[in-house]
């Protein structure tokens, strides 16, 4: 994969998933940032839930035990997920795309992947280690993103406005 340099990132729209290939996208990947996930519920209500993710180099990768979330999923695959920094400025990377969910015997690879990124390897091994006994399933989520955003707050602005136009916002 290759970082963008900001000129190439600037001529970007938003949407186009040559986005991840961006500084802020490819930082954020990488982070101990949790992933949001929205999705719609059984009822018909839209949720959020926040969960340590793996980028895999073309997917998201939550994991998880099971729950209402993954009926509504495989019922409703379509989600955003956000994975920010809260920085100043903040940085944003907004995903959109498709739930895939895939019921596992044992861990997920990309769970214990996670896991140690998130807690450092040896708390991360004893995390994983807490979870893998025999007849543990879990469920993997794979987002293969097919709309990506990314915002900086510097050089890119909610809505593609200039920096001088988003100062602006909110004077008469």
């Amino acid at each position: 994969m290759t970082v963008l340099h900001a000129d190439q990132v600037m001529s970007l729209p938003q949407g186009d998933v040559r986005l991840l290939d961006s500084p802020v996208a490819q930082r954020l990947l990488v982070s101990t940032e949790l992933a949001r996930v929205a999705y719609v519920a059984a009822d018909g209500t839209p949720r959020v839930f926040p969960m340590l993710f793996h980028w895999t180099g073309t997917e998201v990768v939550l994991s998880t035990f099971g729950g209402a979330k993954v009926a509504a999923l495989r019922a409703r695959p379509a989600v955003a997920v956000t994975i920010d920094a809260a920085s100043t400025p903040p940085e944003v990377l907004l995903v959109r795309g498709r739930a895939e969910v895939t019921d596992v015997d044992g861990i997920v690879p990309e769970y214990a992947l996670a896991q140690l990124r998130y807690a450092g390897p040896e708390q991360g091994a004893a995390n994983v280690a807490a979870v893998d006994h025999p007849g543990a399933k879990m469920v993997r989520i794979a987002v293969r993103p097919t709309w990506v955003g990314v915002l900086d707050f510097q050089t890119r602005l909610p809505g593609g406005s200039s920096a001088e136009d988003f100062d602006r916002r909110g004077q008469s």
